[in-house]
């Protein structure tokens, strides 16, 4: 006797991950009466790279730490409107002091100056996306022009030992700005394609719940059993044939001509542990990390597709918590910037660039790119060991307690995101992430039968959630406009970065 055939389930959509844009794709499809879809997630959890847990019954965010921005933020209005905002708080200006290697204070004035200066070096970079004006000849990355700005800023300097403290203050901030960014090194980031991301005005909002808050409002809204939790997806199994010649990089779509003997159907074929999902389309949420590493596809996606998803840089960004069973800062000291006294990394803990208050006993450090990974391969109490020795040093008090509890992120370790978030690095372009997004069509379709979502596939808010929220809403449409027989498509539906702009918040 042969091996049973496997379990086939067929539906009419099949969304890949249960992350921020999985959810909005299910919700938005939910909502236009779309209700033959499931959800398949390779964790026994929702929420991707939305992840808050706790430390002695306090709560901390593993992964996404703030909503950025609130003019026309979805998530902002999505939290609003389900009372997970604390309108009525207003946050203070945050206390920081700035400390060198011996444990001297740099003044706040000389601190607040020297911030400034990087802000505008920042700025001016920001500016050649627009293409008003081209960079120097030969810079091609962010940090070589805010290091060439840095080096002409400091030589007007006539003090010996303030132009060494500013130096120290401009290397904290790169620092920080790889964290931001996501990479290794300001170096590593395309110059030109640093205005390509747009920041959306009011600050970063934390919620007192946690980000997690935010799913429930969204879980809420789907058909029951609609999410499969723990169905890691192994192969996609799409059509296979042969380009019809609008498989090229200006083309808004990839249309894939199917025929012959072999292949008599146009569905598209999710394997998952034991079990075969059946589908007319899919919407693939997998991180840009995941897309990266595996060969999950089958037959792979076309060229211009693999040769995007390997122009982007996917980086690592990690956090260590610190938890404490007594306050020992004081009750005016918000943030302890790390002025390192070299230019040159040695151990992984010199790329800390500051520890911050998350409340009197919690304190949390940030760290980025190849030393996060080496921090990543550690045991918790020899990074919270470390930790307190850089405490040590910095604030010049050797009676600085050791934490209780240390608790560091993985997201580098994790297998189903590989990395952190999405960034444009030199060599690649916005277009790399418009051709992520490009949906897939076979015998010229109107409906596509492979679309993409996710934070890697929005042109202007890659590496946050409301750009991973509003991709998975605009894949979404894109079926629903499609399925629509009296409304046909047009080309501003077949473009989904169009419809990721122009797409309404509620």
């Amino acid at each position: 006797m042969g091996e049973p055939l496997p379990d086939v389930s067929k539906h009419k959509v099949i969304i890949i991950g249960a992350g921020i844009a999985g959810l909005a794709a299910a919700t938005h499809l939910s909502q236009h009466n779309m209700n033959d879809f499931i959800v398949l997630e390779a964790q026994n959890r929702i929420g991707g790279r939305i992840c808050s847990s706790k430390i002695n019954d306090q709560q901390v965010e593993l992964g996404a730490h703030w909503i950025h921005g609130v003019l026309g933020n979805p998530m902002y209005e999505l939290a609003l409107a389900n009372g997970l905002v604390d309108i009525t708080h207003r946050p203070k200006l945050p206390s920081i002091i700035a400390a060198t290697t011996d444990g001297s204070k740099v003044p706040i004035q000389l601190l607040q100056e020297t911030y400034e200066a990087y802000m505008c070096f920042l700025r001016r970079c920001e500016d050649y996306f627009t293409g008003a004006f081209d960079p120097p000849p030969g810079i091609h990355s962010v940090g070589e022009h805010v290091q060439l700005e840095i080096a002409i800023y400091l030589d007007k300097v006539q003090n010996n030992n303030v132009r060494k403290l500013q130096r120290l203050i401009f290397n904290c901030l790169l620092k920080r700005e790889t964290c931001i960014t996501g990479c290794n090194n300001m170096f590593d980031i395309d110059l030109v394609e640093l205005g390509s991301y747009k920041e959306l005005q009011g600050g970063n909002i934390a919620l007192p719940n946690g980000y997690s808050s935010i799913l429930d409002p969204i879980y809420n809204k789907l058909p029951p059993d609609c999410i499969k939790l723990n169905s890691q997806v192994t192969k996609i199994k799409w059509p296979s044939g042969i380009d019809n010649g609008t498989d090229s990089e200006d083309s808004d779509k990839t249309v894939i001509e199917v025929g012959g003997e072999d292949v008599t159907n146009e569905t598209v074929y999710v394997h998952c542990n034991e079990k075969i999902y059946e589908a007319d389309s899919i919407i693939c949420t997998l991180p840009l990390g995941i897309l990266k590493s595996n060969d999950i596809f089958y037959p792979k996606l076309p060229k211009y597709k693999e040769k995007s998803i390997g122009r982007l840089l996917y980086g690592v960004v990690d956090k260590i918590f610190l938890y404490y069973d007594r306050p020992f800062l004081s009750e005016d000291t918000d943030e302890i910037l790390l002025l390192w006294d070299s230019d040159e990394i040695g151990d992984w803990s010199e790329k800390i660039y500051s520890f911050s208050k998350v409340n009197d006993t919690l304190l949390l450090g940030w760290l980025s790119g190849n030393e996060a990974e080496i921090m990543e391969k550690l045991d918790d109490k020899i990074i919270g060991d470390k930790c307190t020795e850089v405490l040590r040093r910095f604030l010049n008090d050797p009676c600085i307690p050791y934490p209780s509890k240390c608790m560091c992120t993985r997201w580098k370790s994790n297998e189903f995101s590989l990395g952190s978030y999405t960034a444009i690095g030199v060599g690649s372009s916005q277009l790399d992430i418009e051709h992520i997004a490009r949906p897939m069509h076979v015998n010229n379709n109107t409906i596509p039968i492979i679309t993409f979502a996710g934070e890697h596939t929005h042109p202007n808010f890659y590496s946050t959630v409301h750009g991973a929220y509003l991709s998975g809403r605009a894949a979404a449409e894109m079926l629903i406009v499609c399925k629509r027989e009296d409304e046909p498509l047009n080309t501003a539906v077949t473009d989904l970065s169009s419809w990721i702009q122009g797409l309404p918040l509620v």
